[in-house]
């Protein structure tokens, strides 16, 4: 063997540094990336972030190996990472990845290098393919990946606009039902908002799903899910919707047709989606094939229904807004419902100690049952005095707020020095305008994250889709079911849910089921 070989290849990419970190601390997400990696998997059902994980993986020739993740850094955007079996004598081969943000604007240097021990009639050759074949390639990918005009290879197209003053094709207004002319209309059941306002604005009507286009496919929708974003719509709070409209942004559905240049997909694939256009509350639906998600065959419709969305925030709420990590304390509003519960699993799972705050004795068993280390019952404990009495007076590390105005001001005062409150909905009302000078006292860090901004990236979507499913299948997270409605009864299971006594998710059910 001759001494040991270094390579180091930089690369500028045209985006944030937290968007490009989000795709590469994925361990397995180079298959969605790099041009030679023609399938992958993270052996033993690890979560592809986990130090430790080996990934094992197939090259568009054939070739398989196998590395392991060995260090990850979030704070210095870092990850390292070991060749354990490779076709070519890589010997001692270890390699990182490094992002560092570029102050001139939202871009980023990543650097990607390496040291190996190559024999000696083989070193110049190996460091070519390791600098070349593997780094510059990959470098490429990326660059075209975040749109870079200098690429080597073609653009990714975006994903289709989700801009709230474009009408969803499929938020069909009831004059507007007739098929154009040579399409070939599916007609359903769907739900109409005619109006903006309370649950009887909701009516049910026929609508037609038409023939899919290119890039398109028809679905036949099998379970629904229900959220409090669908209020939002119906009350105009968020401008998702323009009445009379079909609402909703989550369902598991068949694939019943495909348009032209859809390959992923195939009529009876069962899929999952969670994002906007809204149009979800029907019983037919034509939409964009690249939105769509492909369930496992152990996933049930039900079950992606009632966790798909809700999985989905969960999992950049802990591993991007803030990532949760062994010791932490933090504190989750509503922690029985849809969302609360799934959040109280996954960080109790990454070793968190887990408040939660309820507003009755019941939902409190239904924490504590999910991995919470104590429910506060909020009728008859004042929640913020039992936080700094469990720590110490020292306050929690996180605050998980989806309630907003009436718990967003108390929320802060239960964190702790450098503590972060992650206000991620209202279901109370808008948390208004608040001065941030008083936040000083404590260098407080708040957080209101979105959720299309997290989840409209088709390469980092399906990489927080397969670490929910991975979740879900090793019992990480386990999706409550609160009630099922049928399609035609959405005003009963937004009145359901706007009640707070639902404890898990609402789903409906189409007429079709």
């Amino acid at each position: 063997m001759s001494a040991v070989v270094r390579v180091s290849r930089s690369t500028v990419i045209d985006a944030p540094v937290d968007v490009v970190w989000r795709l590469l601390r994925d361990f397995n997400s180079h298959e969605s990336w790099h041009p030679a990696i023609a399938e992958s998997r993270i052996d033993a059902g690890e979560p592809g972030d986990s130090v430790g994980s080996v990934r094992s993986f197939r090259l568009a020739d054939g070739s398989a190996l196998r590395e392991q993740l060995i260090a990850l850094s979030d704070r210095d955007r870092e990850l390292t990472y070991c060749l354990l079996e490779a076709p070519i004598p890589l010997v001692e081969y270890v390699a990182t990845m490094r992002l560092r943000p570029i102050t001139d604007g939202g871009r980023v240097l990543l650097t990607w290098e390496s040291r190996f021990r190559p024999p000696v009639d083989r070193a110049e050759a190996l460091s070519r393919i390791v600098a070349e074949e593997i780094y510059e390639a990959g470098f490429a990918a990326l660059q075209a990946r975040f749109g870079r005009p200098d690429a080597r290879q073609p653009p990714i197209p975006p994903p289709p606009s989700t801009h709230p003053s474009q009408t969803p094709v499929d938020a069909v207004r009831p004059s507007e039902v007739t098929p154009s002319v040579g399409a070939v209309q599916e007609e359903g059941t769907a739900i109409i908002v005619e109006r903006f306002g309370g649950p009887d604005v909701m009516s049910v009507a026929t609508v037609g799903a038409p023939e899919p286009g290119p890039g398109e496919v028809r679905l036949r929708q099998s379970a629904i899910g229900v959220n409090f974003i669908d209020i939002y719509c119906r009350t105009g709070y968020l401008q998702l919707l323009t009445p009379p409209g079909v609402p909703g942004m989550e369902a598991a559905a068949v694939v019943r047709d495909v348009g032209s240049g859809v390959s992923h997909l195939s009529p009876g694939d069962r899929v999952v989606y969670a994002c906007e256009p809204v149009g979800a509350y029907a019983e037919m639906r034509t939409m964009d094939a690249a939105l769509l998600i492909p369930l496992p065959d152990n996933i049930g419709d039900e079950v992606a229904a009632a966790v798909f969305l809700k999985g989905l925030a969960v999992e950049f709420l802990i591993h991007a807004v803030h990532p949760v990590k062994a010791g932490d304390t933090i504190l989750v509003h509503a922690a029985a419902g849809g969302t609360g519960l799934l959040l109280c699993q996954w960080a109790n799972a990454l070793g968190a100690r887990v408040i939660g705050t309820v507003s009755n004795r019941k939902k409190a068993e239904r924490a504590l049952g999910a991995g919470a280390d104590r429910a506060i019952v909020t009728t008859e404990e004042d929640f913020v005095e039992e936080v700094s009495r469990l720590t110490g007076g020292g306050g929690v590390d996180i605050a998980y707020d989806g309630v907003g105005a009436a718990t967003f001001g108390r929320s802060l005062e239960t964190l702790a020095i450098r503590g972060h409150l992650v206000s991620f909905g209202q279901a109370s009302g808008p948390v208004g305008a608040w001065d941030i000078g008083a936040m000083a006292s404590k260098s407080v860090t708040i957080s209101r994250p979105s959720f299309g901004h997290y989840t409209t990236d088709p390469v980092e979507l399906r990489a927080m889709a397969g670490r929910l499913f991975d979740a879900v299948r090793r019992e990480v997270v386990r999706p409550t079911i609160d009630s099922r409605f049928p399609l035609t009864e959405a005003a009963a299971a937004h009145a359901r849910l706007e009640s707070r006594e639902s404890i898990g998710a609402i789903i409906l059910v189409p007429p079709s089921r």
